[in-house]
């Protein structure tokens, strides 16, 4: 190479040089370019995340002026003019279309207004009824169970009444306050303290200390009925699985909290919830469960569920839902690519739509997607095979496809039985009651807590999606759990509730 440098005159020599610096600088260029292609598509992405889903956020302007602390008079006869003319408006209410129907199972007060006046020479030729749907705040009382005593005549007994089994024994709550406090909590996402505060203005001075014990006491009643629902869960053939965070007081760092997860597993085949909370999102916190399970399992694409999913007696299914969630992030950096890949997500989506409107079942729904979901899906694959070899593995367009090639066995899984859903939205939405939640009490104050909540969750969950009033079925349970038989306690899942209510009303 030496002796070649060294054959060459100056002029060649200069000419190789400068070529080598224009041939390095192309390629930095490329890479710079591509670089920033990469940082644009990104920084649309958080663009879009920051403005265009949570716009309720708002940061004040410095440059704002303070507010006046009067109005003038002018502007106070002119909002008068404006506000009488606005309540004649409603009062009048021109073109009203009519009202929903009252519900037919309410109690009805009937209240007779006669017209003013003497009355005495006129007769009554008609009446017309008007109707308003009323409200009254709960209404709190006292039970007061007085147990008569009696002795034998001849001195060798005594028998008094039995008492109801009480949910906490020598406590002063009822299931009914109980299962208004839970619900409320978890179901309506209340804090005890502002329970408190509700209390307090009808003159009940509950400490915030009783208060988390009776949520406590409550809680832990449910514990057979919960390790029950853990262990018919672990048997179903096809479950959903989601995690979502929940911070817990109990951490080693001082001042801290730490990061608790809740695990959640869903059966779609008969509506059935269970949340498990876990200290860790590792592969220790989805153990428990799926470490012995033998079936379909859908997940997103967290490396944990890819891990059970390998597993010999499973069949992993992805989400499509999530599958589609990367081409829509990629529309700022290459709209045409994701256009063309999300328009044939929803042509799947359109036939989940129509086996779902025509009430097909499982086997005609299987037939169905073989029919018309499996063309589109071969031709998705040939296009995404083809395009990601020229496409930038960390452009955003080159991440979703990525993310879908890599899990393609998994998003085609599905059309193995008719039974099995395109996505794992379902799941998704039981979670929402969650996140609710935790806006508003924050964190769970130990690990313990956070598993009874795990508990109130999974039931309240059931009650959802089975259309049952989780205070109903809460009451229940409370008041029965206690003396049922063991061989009979599944009787008391929510999804059972309205079944057993009929048999017991017979």
């Amino acid at each position: 190479m030496d002796m070649s440098l060294e054959s060459l005159s100056k002029e060649e020599l200069i000419a190789l040089i400068n070529k080598e610096k224009q041939s390095y600088s192309e390629v930095r260029i490329a890479e710079l370019e591509d670089e920033n292609a990469y940082l644009k598509s990104q920084l649309a992405m958080y663009k879009r995340m920051q403005f265009g889903q949570k716009r309720e956020r708002f940061e004040g302007d410095p440059a704002q002026i303070a507010l006046p602390f009067e109005t003038p008079v002018d502007q106070i006869a002119a909002q008068e003019e404006i506000l009488k003319e606005k309540i004649s408006y409603v009062r009048s209410r021109p073109n009203h279309k009519g009202r929903a129907a009252l519900p037919s199972h309410l109690p009805v007060e009937e209240i007779e207004i006669y017209p003013a006046g003497d009355l005495s020479a006129m007769v009554c030729i008609g009446k017309e009824v008007t109707e308003e749907l009323d409200y009254e705040p709960a209404r709190f009382l006292i039970k007061r169970y007085i147990r008569y005593k009696y002795a034998a005549k001849n001195g060798e007994g005594v028998k008094i009444g039995h008492l109801p089994e009480r949910v906490i024994d020598k406590g002063i709550p009822s299931a009914g306050l109980l299962a208004s406090i839970l619900t409320d909590k978890y179901q309506d996402h209340l804090p005890l303290y502002r329970q408190k505060q509700r209390f307090a203005r009808e003159d009940i001075q509950i400490a915030s200390s009783t208060l988390e014990g009776w949520t406590k006491e409550a809680l832990i009643k449910l514990e057979p009925l919960y390790e029950q629902l853990v262990f018919d869960i672990k048997t179903k053939g096809y479950l959903q699985v989601d995690e979502s965070p929940i911070k817990v007081l109990e951490s080693e760092k001082k001042g801290a909290c730490h990061q608790g997860y809740y695990w959640v597993y869903h059966s779609p085949l008969d509506g059935v919830v269970l949340f498990d909370y876990q200290p860790t999102r590792g592969s220790a916190g989805a153990k428990t469960m799926l470490e012995s399970f033998k079936g379909y399992l859908q997940t997103d694409g967290y490396a944990v569920y890819e891990k059970h999913g390998k597993r010999k007696d499973v069949t992993h299914l992805a989400c499509w839902a999530h599958a589609r969630r990367e081409f829509e992030r990629a529309l700022d950096n290459d709209k045409t690519r994701s256009q063309k890949a999300l328009s044939m997500i929803q042509q799947l989506y359109a036939v989940e739509r129509k086996a779902s409107q025509q009430m097909l079942d499982p086997v005609k729904i299987k037939e169905l997607r073989l029919t018309e979901s499996l063309p589109v899906l071969n031709e998705l694959g040939k296009w995404i095979f083809e395009q990601i070899k020229s496409t930038l593995p960390k452009s955003q367009i080159g991440k979703a496809m990525q993310y879908s090639y890599n899990r393609w066995d998994a998003l085609s899984a599905y059309l193995h039985d008719g039974n099995l859903l395109i996505d794992n939205n379902q799941i998704e939405n039981s979670l929402r009651g969650l996140a609710l939640g935790r806006k508003n009490y924050l964190f769970a104050g130990s690990h313990d807590a956070a598993q009874r909540a795990a508990m109130i969750y999974s039931f309240f969950a059931i009650c959802k999606k089975h259309n049952i009033n989780p205070y109903n079925w809460l009451k229940n349970t409370l008041l029965n759990i206690s003396t049922i038989n063991h061989k009979n306690i599944t009787d008391l899942y929510p999804q059972n509730f309205n079944k057993v209510q009929q048999l017991t009303n017979m």
